[in-house]
């Protein structure tokens, strides 16, 4: 039975896939409801990124407490909580739906359901919420709401009678959203005189306060002054204060079960509070966490340097701001003989790695170069011993390893019927093998369900899908484990000298392809000398592909004319063991260009 004291209280989330008009339906909602002043309004407003405004994406999850008033009187709080859309964000996404009990089910209603259109139905299905479907962007002059709305029904089973037809940008449809969310969105349970359980679902660090702790109260009552301790870990903190989001932090006397709001407690590391933990009592604690945590761990890994040695210790400080706010991005100093010191950085997918970059450029004035992004590979080697890297120059010799394995996604892919044929050659040149197909509906729409290397689709993947589909193909993917690959690493060398920056890790059958192309870009760009230099792309001592930058000339018989051509001998050999000399003794500087044009041609 609900509690009176939260029977009025609906906490729901909005999910789409990219670009279907989450931000913009929540500004219309916050100007409805009046949580935006006249001075406040803006475009995105629960965007608070430069990034995500610039870009149109939603990077972090940003909650905001309304009051909503029926026409009979009656009240309802609304915790309205903004979810990423990218699949690089699946576990915010599944955390943030975890504190709500529905959810705003977006669909364009021009484009139809798309890949995470589907994740993310099934992501709210699996944590049994209600779910308001929404066919959004009905005042496009393409849109099909009604057609929308059927695909809806026979794609994912959610009644199509039940849709409201809504459209972010003029605002029609918002009045029946919020009454829909009232009447199918159940309210909050949980004991608020139970023992405190309250379940950790976004986290962002204030130079004053420490970390702020986004909540749902799932049992039990927060107030100030409250001994706390993280599940997870066992580390005790004392509150300081309570609140909740309109949309900045706004001080409360408590939180009881069923609200949202945030929390300090005086934590100097982002990393004592995970996304996903559960929160509770120090002296009366609850009997089991809230099911579903898992630390965040980063699956892409790229090396990032500064072009300039002398911002290293800039570079560094930026990371150490920029982890702060994001538990799931890692660091590690490393150094490479060719681009100096650097930093081994992973993240959560190449998203997320865009994004950090970017920031660094933009927020702390740094110019860096970023090598290629490398997924972990599981080692065994001969003698039983199990290993995990990311970087190419750790990989042991050939002789070493019995069998090497690599991490494998399930990739869906939503497209129209007209383009299938060229994106399954696509999914077949990427290693991808086929596990269903399955015909949507009546409107021509097909999904490829492909197993394939998580490696394959990390640098131009994305965008040859929708280069080849003309925009109209969306993907998402999983995670689905380990499997053994038959895979080399590809060293580079210039004048015999091996470049640990290039080593890259590759697939037998695509080792000739990519030397090839690695060795004819730079014997473009490496500076002539005055001995030939080879360019050599190797795997263990065999060499798969070479190219040559020439050496300059110098006409050496221009003043012998005439006379016996034992003259004309004597000084070509006297030439051919000056250069032998010279390239003896002689190194060659591989110019920064050099790496940067390398590493634009593999991504």
């Amino acid at each position: 039975m609900t509690d009176p004291r939260t029977a009025h209280i609906r906490n729901f989330s909005i999910i789409a896939h990219v670009d279907h008009g989450k931000s913009t339906l929540a500004d219309r909602i916050l100007e409805k409801l009046g949580a935006m002043g006249e001075r406040d309004k803006r475009d995105q407003t629960l965007d608070t990124l430069e990034l995500e405004r610039e870009r149109g994406i939603t990077i972090k999850s940003t909650p905001i407490r309304l009051e909503y008033v029926q026409e009979g009187g009656e009240r309802y709080v609304f915790n309205l909580i903004d979810t990423p859309g990218h699949v690089d964000f699946n576990y915010e996404v599944s955390r943030s739906l975890a504190a709500c009990e529905g959810v705003l089910l977006l669909v364009d209603a021009s484009q139809g359901v798309e890949a995470q259109t589907i994740v993310n139905a099934y992501l709210a299905i699996d944590n049994n919420l209600e779910i308001v479907p929404v066919i959004n962007k009905i005042d496009l002059p393409a849109a099909d709401p009604e057609g929308a709305a059927r695909e809806l029904e026979e794609v994912i089973g959610i009644p199509a009678d039940g849709a409201v037809f809504a459209s972010g940008k003029t605002g029609q449809g918002v009045p029946e959203i919020l009454e829909a969310v009232v009447k199918h969105i159940p309210p909050p349970t949980g004991d608020p005189d139970a023992p405190l359980k309250a379940l950790i679902f976004d986290s962002f660090y204030d130079a004053y306060q420490g970390v702020i702790l986004f909540v749902r109260v799932l049992e039990g009552t927060l107030k100030p002054k409250d001994a706390i301790r993280m599940f997870s870990n066992g580390k005790d903190f004392d509150v300081d204060k309570v609140g909740t989001f309109s949309p900045g932090l706004v001080v409360g006397d408590s939180l009881i079960a069923g609200s949202v709001g945030w929390v300090a407690a005086g934590i100097k590391d982002i990393h004592d509070a995970q996304v996903g933990d559960t929160l509770t009592s120090r002296e009366h604690p609850t009997a089991e966490p809230f099911p579903g945590f898992k630390p965040a761990q980063p699956v892409v890994f790229s090396g990032l340097y500064p072009t300039d040695t002398e911002d290293y210790r800039k570079l560094r400080e930026a990371l150490e701001k920029l982890k702060l706010n994001d538990a799931a991005f890692s660091f590690e100093p490393e150094t490479s003989e060719a681009l100096g010191f650097g930093f081994r950085c992973g993240f959560l997918g190449l998203l997320h790695a865009e994004i950090i970059q970017e920031r660094l450029e933009r927020e702390y004035d740094l110019d860096l170069i970023a090598t290629a992004p490398a997924v972990v590979y599981r080692v065994t080697l001969t003698n039983g011993e199990v290993f995990e890297t990311q970087n190419p120059a750790e990989f042991p010799t050939r002789d070493r390893i019995t069998l090497i394995e690599e991490p494998y996604i399930k990739l869906h892919v939503m497209l129209p019927e007209t383009y299938v044929g060229t994106v399954m050659q696509l999914l077949q040149e990427r290693r991808g093998v086929m596990e269903t197909m399955n015909y949507l509906g009546q409107h021509g729409r097909v999904e490829l369900i492909y197993e394939v290397p998580f490696a394959e689709i990390l640098y131009d993947f994305h965008d040859r899908l929708k280069s080849i589909s003309r925009g109209y193909a969306s993907m998402d993917y999983e995670q689905i484990g380990y499997r053994e690959g038959d895979l080399r690493k590809v060293d580079i060398m210039v004048n015999n000298e091996v470049i640990d920056a290039l080593a890259v890790i590759v697939h037998d059958t695509k080792t000739y392809s990519l030397g090839r192309k690695i060795v004819d870009k730079m014997a473009e760009v490496i500076p002539r000398q005055m001995f030939p230099v080879p360019v050599q792309a190797v795997i263990g001592a065999k060499i798969i592909a070479r190219a040559t930058v020439k050496a300059y000339r110098k006409d050496v018989l221009a003043k012998c004319y005439g006379g016996d051509i034992s003259r004309k001998k004597k000084l070509l050999d006297k030439q051919k063991k000056g250069r032998a000399r010279m390239k003896q003794f002689g190194t060659v500087e591989v110019p920064q260009e050099a790496f940067l044009a390398v590493l634009s041609t593999e991504e």
